[in-house]
């Protein structure tokens, strides 16, 4: 069972001036406390677990400017290495490599974008598809969904709004402060007013696409998990039909729904 608490918070307004103050106070205390603490940062990860533990501890400051910098550059890295419909840097929990990927998988960087990515993989292979982080806390950028995949006879579990005919993978949007626990509680209960035992909840992914219906560059996050229910599945027929689709009705799903319906078919569990 996984029950993975959700600690983002939106940003509170900020007065400038108090955004500028604090800027210089940080820079200052960079300035005079950075030095000394990183060379005992270094005599102390050696002492404690040797060459492996300074590398460790050189990797955790790359990751700490990789983010600093998506954030001081977001502007420029925005107008030079993606196209109008990518995805945009400045997430201050994301890197740049991460970002960097997002733009690779939506196919949105630019002639620059490209190379800089082509020149991180001579270092590292895939660097920026391997970078992506799929738990970075939400923005503007990314829409934050939970799913409930249920699966009977290697058909899943979907809904259709009446009169329409697209399908959706059951979720819900996540309320600052919920568990994974008690989002897809919330929203078992909300869609098909059963009750689902959380204890039996079981990882299966984190998806990421273009979001359905939504400007480029905005993506659909989903994290999914399969749970053990009580109770007779009961939607709001007036608005959703129950449907159970097997892998050739993929077509008629948004682009996250696909990756998953793809990962289940991988793994023997859609027909």
């Amino acid at each position: 069972m996984i029950l993975k608490k959700q600690t983002y918070r939106p940003d509170k307004p900020t007065n400038p001036f108090i955004g500028a103050l604090l800027f210089l106070i940080s820079i200052i205390l960079l300035l005079i406390t950075g030095p000394l603490g990183f060379v005992y940062g270094i005599f102390h990860s050696l002492f404690t677990r040797g060459i492996k533990g300074v590398g460790e501890y050189f990797l955790k400051i790359a990751i700490s400017i990789d983010q600093l910098g998506n954030v001081m550059m977001q502007h420029l890295m925005n107008i030079l290495w993606t196209d109008k419909n990518g995805y945009k840097f400045g997430n201050r929990d994301e890197t740049i490599s991460s970002a960097l990927g997002r733009n690779k998988k939506l196919g949105t960087l630019t002639a620059a974008g490209r190379l800089i990515d082509k020149i991180l993989d001579i270092i590292d292979p895939d660097h920026s598809l391997n970078s992506i982080d799929y738990y970075v806390e939400p923005s503007e950028n990314i829409i934050d969904h939970l799913a409930w995949i249920r699966i009977e006879d290697e058909q899943i579990l979907c809904l259709k709004k009446v009169n329409e005919d697209f399908y959706f993978i059951p979720k819900g949007m996540r309320i600052i402060g919920d568990t994974d626990s008690q989002t897809l509680e919330k929203s078992t209960k909300q869609i098909f007013n059963v009750d689902i035992d959380i204890t039996s909840m079981e990882f299966v992914g984190i998806f990421e696409a273009q979001a359905n219906g939504k400007k480029p560059g905005i993506l659909s996050r989903m994290t999914c998990y399969t749970a053990v229910h009580r109770g007779e599945l009961q939607p709001d027929f007036k608005i959703h039909e129950i449907v159970w689709l097997t892998y050739e009705d993929k077509a008629n799903l948004s682009e996250v729904d696909q990756l998953i319906f793809d990962v289940l078919y991988q793994n023997g569990e859609l027909a």
